[in-house]
């Protein structure tokens, strides 16, 4: 579902940012700008994702380039604070701590009188729907409830920006259907919502718009439909184990989606343009040569692999 940009909504920018340690890049010469509505951070483990919020969010510097949050540089500016709401991949909460008790002590870290940030609390509380647990110690809590958590301190300050790191890790699926309407609703209110993650559904489920994290770079950015005809226009590679892997070959190479076929270690690879014809017509093939087919495998659909695909282009 897409989010229309919203009028006023606060402006995340970065120019050419790049961040690295040592000889490490983590980021490196990123350009977006988000104006309102929800955006997805989609790449691998490791690819640059959290770098990239905690630069956003006023905890990394730059090494080169610029972020900016309503036209203010974010490093080094403390009033960003206020203006922003992080949901960090780290279990950033005290166990000894209620929830109840975390997300007040976070609207009292943003300023608000003690009975302002008792009602704040209430309300992000009810907000991700953690009420009933909200007065046993955060210890207690499972993964999901943990995560609700930091969702509600992110929250007591109503921010018109949502930074936030893997946000769904832990939920039951109930959760996250209530915690995607949640921050849908919030960004057709005006807020400006950036959330990373690795796996597909997620931001297919969520995200208006998509950009495509691959080793510190910018992959792939637009609509998620634009991200996903990219995934999936792509070669294919199969392994499969036959009765006759010869034959199977031979049949195979006459198909016009069959990009090649190579006999290896009495193993067949199969290379194919179009995943899901190939998918269709193989067993149709095998059957009409009398062949049975004993394995078919994809031998290249992890993340990794889409993510690196999309990066050589």
């Amino acid at each position: 579902m897409s989010e229309a940009t919203v009028a006023g909504a606060e402006a995340v920018e970065l120019t050419n940012a790049s961040r690295w340690y040592g000889n490490v890049v983590a980021v490196n010469d990123i350009t977006f700008r988000l104006d309102g509505g929800v955006t997805g951070l989609l790449g691998p483990n490791g690819a640059g994702k959290s770098t990239i919020l905690h630069m956003v969010g006023g905890f990394l510097a730059p090494s080169s380039g610029s972020v900016t949050v309503g036209g203010s540089a974010s490093w080094r500016h403390p009033e960003m604070y206020r203006r922003i709401g992080l949901v960090p991949e780290r279990e950033a909460v005290y166990p000894f701590l209620t929830g109840r008790e975390f997300a007040v002590a976070n609207a009292r870290l943003q300023g608000m009188a003690p009975a302002q940030a008792a009602e704040a609390a209430a309300r992000a509380i009810g907000l991700v729907e953690l009420e009933d647990a909200a007065d046993r110690p955060i210890g207690t809590y499972s993964k999901g409830m943990r995560q609700r958590a930091k969702v509600a301190a992110a929250l007591v300050h109503d921010p018109p920006i949502l930074l936030l790191d893997e946000p769904f890790n832990g939920m039951d699926p109930r959760q996250r259907l209530h915690m995607m309407d949640l921050l849908h609703r919030m960004a057709a209110e005006g807020r400006t919502i950036l959330f990373s993650s690795h796996i597909l559904e997620e931001v297919e489920r969520l995200a208006g718009r998509v950009l495509v994290i691959v080793s510190g770079r910018l992959a792939a950015s637009g609509d998620f439909r634009e991200i996903r005809r990219l995934m999936t226009d792509r070669p294919h590679t199969f392994t499969l184990r036959s009765s006759d892997d010869r034959a199977l070959a031979s049949a195979l190479l006459a198909e016009p989606t069959i990009a090649g076929a190579a006999l290896d270690g009495g193993l067949l690879t199969v290379r194919t343009n179009d995943f899901g014809a190939f998918s269709r017509a193989v067993t149709g093939i095998a059957r009409r040569h009398q062949i049975s087919l004993h394995e078919l495998l994809p031998t290249d659909e992890s993340l990794e692999s889409v993510f690196s695909y999309l990066v050589r282009r």
